[in-house]
């Protein structure tokens, strides 16, 4: 089931009584949710990613814009008609009902035709146990229950009624870090076996990059880009995505383009034929610096962290917007931890130049992998 976003917009009154002022919680979103496809909805707290979701759910209703599930019109639809199967940060399990009793539930209150018989309830509720592998669970409470299978039979009850559209509201947030891991990878299996169209929120982009088909990056109920995760990450449209995706973040540099070199500080450390001169922030993945006892770029020595296949150079620059970089490279590379200085120079698809007043990302030809 596709879903339909047309200049949805949100907006609440001000919480200053006394001001007529309206906040904007999501402004003219327009997309289209491809069928059977994994949606991640990314951003900062705050950013309008769940008001979007409860917008698509009918929770609550927009101010302008309309929404279609396939080609019908769902805008004034309520929730409980829509089909929509929703997945909370919190559990919210029925506490004094067993795992076959709370995924049942919603079957129980269908009415009409839509209800299916006792023995279907029962096939149907075993399906969605062995989708979440925790058939073995059924007459536990949640209480005797962990985090994760918790999560499970949330999201086994939100599957048992084969909605037409999943809307998952940061489901990982109360987990730990080895659980998330282990639960996102089981969301992304049990949709590919469902086939049914899913939107994921989380503030979390590692979580988003690594199980979306696509994402939808928002800051203050904007969307600013959508598209496959490795595109944005490659190419991101302005400084905000660049900073928002990677760990570790990108290093951002106040720079400045002159007869198509690109200086940080007083050394020209890149070609960048084709952009314009004037000053601009220059953002580097940890993964674009090549050390080089001839490069071009200088940056003071912090320390060097082995991490297995990779070591982490931590050094150090007067133009960079905090005080630590971090430079991901190959372990076969050796580095003098005592040395005071360390050298680099930079792949031309990891170096990304932004308008220093705009933040609008300006383009330049790397002649590479990658282009930019």
């Amino acid at each position: 089931m596709k879903v339909v976003l047309q200049h949805l917009t949100k907006q609440f009154p001000s919480r200053n009584k006394k001001s007529n002022d309206v906040v904007t919680a999501v402004n003219d979103f327009t997309f289209e949710i491809p069928d059977g496809k994994l949606i991640g909805l990314l951003g900062p707290s705050g950013c309008g990613k769940s008001t979007a979701l409860n917008l698509i759910s009918g929770l609550i209703a927009p101010t302008s814009g309309r929404i279609f599930f396939g080609d019908d019109d769902v805008t004034d639809l309520p929730p409980e008609n829509r089909g929509v199967g929703l997945v909370f940060q919190s559990y919210a399990l029925y506490p004094h009902l067993t795992v076959r009793e709370n995924i049942m539930f919603p079957l129980q209150n269908l009415k009409g035709d839509d209800r299916p018989s006792k023995e279907e309830m029962e096939k149907r509720v075993l399906e969605a146990a062995k989708l979440v592998q925790i058939e073995g669970l059924m007459d536990r409470k949640p209480g005797e229950m962990s985090g994760g299978q918790q999560q499970r039979v949330a999201i086994a009850r939100a599957v048992v009624k084969m909605p037409k559209v999943l809307l998952l509201d940061e489901p990982l947030s109360n987990l730990d870090a080895r659980l998330r891991l282990q639960t996102r990878e089981e969301i992304r299996r049990i949709q590919r076996d469902t086939g049914i169209t899913t939107v994921f929120v989380t503030h979390d982009q590692e979580e988003a990059m690594s199980i979306s088909d696509m994402i939808v990056v928002m800051k203050d109920g904007v969307v600013q880009q959508i598209g496959k995760p490795q595109a944005v990450y490659d190419d991101p449209i302005n400084l905000f995505v660049s900073k928002f995706l990677g760990t570790p973040p990108i290093n951002v540099f106040e720079g400045r383009v002159k007869g198509g070199r690109l200086f940080i500080g007083d050394e020209a450390v890149l070609a960048v034929p084709g952009a314009p001169d004037g000053d601009v922030w220059a953002g580097i993945r940890p993964e674009g610096f090549i050390p080089d006892a001839n490069g071009p770029f200088t940056c003071k020595l912090r320390g060097v962290e082995v991490m297995g296949r990779d070591i982490s150079v931590v050094c150090a620059h007067d133009r960079h917007q905090s005080p630590q970089i971090r430079a991901i490279i190959s372990a076969e590379n050796v580095i003098d931890e005592h040395a005071e200085s360390v050298r680099f120079a930079l792949k031309p698809y990891k170096v990304h130049l932004f308008d220093r007043a705009t933040e609008e990302r300006i383009r330049f030809d790397t002649g590479a992998k990658g282009g930019n």
